[in-house]
């Protein structure tokens, strides 16, 4: 049985999920079983600690810590998962220089005893010669060191080049990561280095890179001596160093397991470009890196990377680990020394993982995650036993250490009713009488009541008494929408003194432009007698739909002959809001506009442009399947012509 590592960069913990194959079960355990993989190191998790949830933290079968920054939200965050059923680690450690403190003290890790902390911590004058902050290094949410007795794991997600606003942070970082692996392989400990490094070695790991130094006016030696990336080689056996090493980094201490099972192999990228589509033309870098301490260069077996495994902008990296090891005692089975001493002899387990043998910095310990299995336990735990001299303790689930207090307890039958709440004064509900409550005032020391039938319950919601007399009590229960019919049916309003009698409204009338004689005929049929004039108040509509010109004898103005054609409307609405045709390239295919964001007098402007990706070398192409020279502006298409062009935004 094979061990596997696997890192990945997956750009939001979630994000892999809206891809196959992870959109199945869009579950971490499912993932990490598609990997194949024993331990998987994840980077750009871009969450806080606020963001984690049950599916993250409580995955079945898994370990995890996590390293998440403190301050900037949507950034960074590296996370460690680690099978139980193959390993266990002996400590675990957030932060590459060990400032930080343990969950629940107040002590740094590089200030705890030496049996209490991984070790190969910076001296004071390395510190100074990376010139970076330590505390604010650490807090990035960039770094988790796990240690089992075979080795030193670190989980790293190391700072971008970001328009060089960084670059005494990013050579800091990369300064401090060298001195820490080789300060722990001086203390005679073996170390795997994993994770997104955001440098490459040479031209081999990076797409069209001659081309790239021919436009840049550099040579090979100035490409491979940059600051970074020549810390970086002196780290590894065989990294191509110009010039005499630096004091400190005359040899090479780890391995590049990748590229040493693969030493000529180009093309085997690890991250491409998301904004130019550059992954279907493999026009990417590698920076995604697994490396080991030369003294297990013959642990692993094989080493590669997982390009077709979508769900982020770079892809899977993984090594795989030989059953049985070369140590200091002689071959040894790889699980032996992959978990505390007493777990696996021989390869064969002896002892069950148990949470109490974790590292404190697990995230199954963190608060609001500790003493939970799953998300289930929250729907499932049993309410509290009410303490009572009654109380069976032989039918009650689970076992009860303490013996209840004795308590005076009601039988059952004489148990009085929860109190009414006294009525208010202002209040149209009220549940009793003042004389009802007036009784119960005046008698605190009577017996409680038996309990009641069924008719001497409280009455609903609905049958409440309210103040006033019945007819206000009436109108107060009927109160509420009961159906849609209100909006449609004529308000009431009081007339004279009396308060019920109603009269109803009439409704608003369209005002119709008539003749001057039909206004005169419904005048002077107002002005009638006063048996009219009380008709025509008891049933207004009758006595006026007559008088109403019809268009025989008085035509209306009300634009009857306006039709409108629904179809025409319904294409007017979409010619407005459909999406302008666009041209289309040399591969006859419908361009995609895309806008300009470098900084200048275009910015901001739209452009059509060829939708086809990228090939592999990073231009565009003529008469191939890869992306066209087409470019059009948006201002200047009509939609009409080729619209094809060479001219960049």
């Amino acid at each position: 049985m094979v061990f596997r590592i696997t890192t990945w960069n997956v750009n939001g913990i979630r994000n892999p999920f809206g891809y196959q194959p992870w959109r199945d079960k869009r579950t971490f355990d499912s993932m990490f079983d598609i990997l194949e993989a024993d331990i998987v190191i994840m980077q750009e998790l871009k969450i806080q600690r606020k963001d984690l949830r049950d599916d993250m933290v409580l995955v079945p079968g898994w370990d995890c810590y996590f390293s998440l920054p403190r301050h900037k939200k949507g950034y960074s965050g590296v996370g460690v998962y680690t099978r139980q059923a193959k390993c266990a680690p002996i400590r675990a450690e957030e932060g590459l220089l060990g400032v930080l403190c343990p969950p629940g003290s107040t002590t740094s890790y590089r200030d705890l005893p030496d049996d209490q902390h991984i070790g190969g911590y910076l001296s004071t004058e390395q510190l100074l010669e990376c010139g970076v902050d330590a505390l604010m290094l650490d807090s990035e949410g960039r770094c988790v060191v796990v240690e089992f007795p075979a080795f030193v794991l670190f989980g790293l997600y190391c700072p971008a080049n970001s328009s060089g606003l960084r670059d005494d942070f990013r050579h800091g970082f990369h300064l401090a990561l060298d001195m820490r692996v080789r300060n722990l392989i001086k203390e005679g400990k073996r170390v795997v280095v994993t994770g997104d490094l955001n440098v490459s070695r040479s031209e081999i790991d990076t797409a069209n890179a001659e081309e790239s130094m021919r436009k840049e006016g550099i040579s090979h030696e100035q490409y491979v001596s940059t600051p970074n990336r020549r810390i970086f080689n002196q780290l590894l056996e065989g990294g191509e160093v110009f010039g005499e090493r630096d004091e400190g980094r005359e040899e090479g201490v780890m391995w590049d397991i990748c590229r040493g099972f693969h030493p000529d192999r180009r093309g085997m990228y690890s991250h491409w470009e998301q904004k130019i589509n550059a992954r279907p033309g493999n026009f990417g870098s590698r920076i995604d890196f697994i490396l080991c301490s030369l003294d297990m260069k013959y642990w692993f077996i094989e080493s590669n990377t997982q390009d077709g495994l979508m769900g982020s902008d770079h892809c899977p990296v993984y090594a795989v680990m030989k059953d049985e090891v070369d140590v200091r005692e002689g071959p040894t089975a790889l699980l032996d020394i992959m978990s505390p001493s007493g777990y696996f002899v021989d390869g064969k387990r002896l002892k069950e993982y148990s949470t109490r043998d974790v590292p404190v910095f697990s995230g199954k310990l963190l608060p609001e995650f500790d003493k939970r299995r799953s998300i289930r336990d929250m729907f499932t735990k049993k309410p509290s036993l009410s303490q009572s001299t009654t109380l069976d303790v032989s039918t009650a689930e689970g076992d009860i250490d303490t013996t209840p207090t004795p308590a005076p307890t009601i039988p059952k039958e004489t148990t009085p009713p929860p109190p009414s709440a006294p009525p208010v004064a202002d209040s149209p509900f009220a549940v009793a009488s003042q004389t009802s409550v007036a009784t119960s005032v005046a008698s605190p020391a009577s017996k409680p009541a038996a309990k009641r039938s069924a008719s001497d319950a409280p009455a609903g919601k609905g049958s409440k008494r309210a103040k006033g007399n019945t007819s206000s009590a009436t109108t107060a229960s009927s109160k509420g929408q009961q159906s849609l019919k209100g909006f449609f049916k004529p308000k009431t309003t009081p007339t004279g003194s009396g308060t019920d009698s109603k009269v109803s409204i009439l409704p608003v009338k369209p005002i119709l432009q008539i003749s001057p004689q039909a206004s005169s005929n419904t005048l002077d049929a107002s002005q009638g007698s006063p048996q009219n004039a009380k008709e025509n108040s008891q049933s207004p509509l009758k006595k006026e739909l007559p008088l109403l010109p019809t268009s025989s004898t008085f035509p209306l103005d009300l634009d009857d002959d306006t039709i409108i054609d629904p179809i025409v409307s319904k294409e007017s609405w979409s010619k407005l809001f459909s999406k302008p045709v666009g041209p289309r390239c040399e591969h006859d295919e419908p361009c995609k506009t895309m806008k300009t964001k470098k900084p200048g007098f275009n910015c901001g402007r739209e452009f059509w442009m060829c939708q086809r990706p990228l090939g592999p070398s990073g231009a565009k192409e003529k008469g191939t399947e890869w992306r066209c020279g087409t470019f059009i502006w948006s201002s200047d298409w009509s939609g009409s012509g080729s619209g094809r062009g060479e001219r960049e935004p």
